[in-house]
């Protein structure tokens, strides 16, 4: 191989090439071995980057409960469905006469109340769970993006390494047809065997990235997934709940005035089977995205064995 072939491959892989790939080689004793560990570490310094910022996506991804809302909602189910609307119906003159209606109609307004309490908690508990999301979500979101800038970064990495190779592999080919002696053979095979060290690199490289792109996916996709779901109970609260409240409040208010209900039970009714449907679709939503949360963090921790082998 001619002066000007050897300069042309190291050009390739100049000390400032090096540096950006972050790699810090122990002091190679010859340039070949200096190109072997360049081979051997390509990109290292990235990996170890990304293994540092999947960790902390893992724990954030740990760190978020949804279990206050599925039960504080689960509890207001189950107080809703103890409203006995049946207590402020219409009372015959009899029970009117000896005060039964009265004493139904506490009872409803003592249900009523149950509910309105189990109502204020699962408020509560979606208020303090959206401010925990609002005070998570930017730095899960700064995380993320370095994320993939660590991953574009190994791209760019091996998407140089396939040039070199496909170049050092070309001038192979070229100084193999041409022959020499011993020792210009020796070197065509040890070239031969440093272009195979960063095949296996680059493929562990590839392992990394593609296992960390997926993960960063799926971080996105909770993302939503988790945005949607507090927008949902959130839209129950200030939908369903609010008019369960000024319905059958209204319902509640008669009968305590009254002993009975002479209006407004029906609809107070539909009003209060809506809200129920809401609040169960609330629970399977809080126990969706928890599987899905836990999920995400089983795979960002298995995203752990491909960044080792790579850093």
């Amino acid at each position: 191989m001619s002066d000007t072939d050897d300069d042309r491959t190291a050009s390739l892989m100049t000390p400032a090439k090096l540096a950006q790939l972050k790699v810090r080689p122990n002091a190679p004793s010859s340039p070949a071995a200096w190109l072997d560990q360049m081979a051997a570490d390509a990109g290292s310094g990235h990996v170890r980057r990304l293994a540092d910022l999947r960790g902390q996506l893992e724990a954030q991804v740990r760190e978020r409960n949804y279990e206050g809302v599925r039960s504080a909602a689960g509890e207001l189910g189950a107080a809703l469905s103890q409203l006995d609307f049946s207590l402020v119906q219409p009372k015959g003159w009899l029970a009117r006469a000896t005060g039964k209606g009265k004493e139904a109609a506490a009872g409803f307004m003592a249900q009523h109340q149950r509910i309105g309490r189990a109502g204020d908690d699962l408020a509560d508990e979606v208020q303090a769970l959206v401010r925990k999301h609002q005070g998570q979500a930017a730095l899960a979101e700064r995380t993320l993006v370095e994320f993939e800038v660590e991953v574009r970064a190994i791209e760019k990495i091996m998407e140089q390494g396939a040039r070199w190779l496909q170049d050092m592999r070309s001038q192979l080919k070229v100084r193999e047809a041409a022959g020499g002696d011993e020792a210009v053979l020796a070197q065509v095979r040890q070239d031969a065997v440093r272009c195979e060290l960063l095949v296996a690199r680059l493929k562990q490289l590839r392992a990394a990235s593609t296992a960390a792109q997926q993960a960063a996916e799926r971080c996105k996709s909770a993302t939503r997934a988790r945005a949607s779901v507090l927008e949902s109970v959130q839209q129950a609260l200030n939908g369903e709940w609010k008019t369960w409240r000024d319905t059958v409040g209204a319902v509640a208010e008669e009968a305590a005035a009254t002993g009975a209900a002479t209006r407004g039970i029906e609809p107070a009714r539909a009003v209060h089977d809506a809200l129920q449907a809401a609040l169960e679709q609330a629970g399977r939503d809080c126990s969706g995205i928890a599987a899905q949360e836990q999920a995400l963090a089983q795979e960002l921790a298995a995203l752990q064995a491909p960044l080792q082998a790579a850093g």
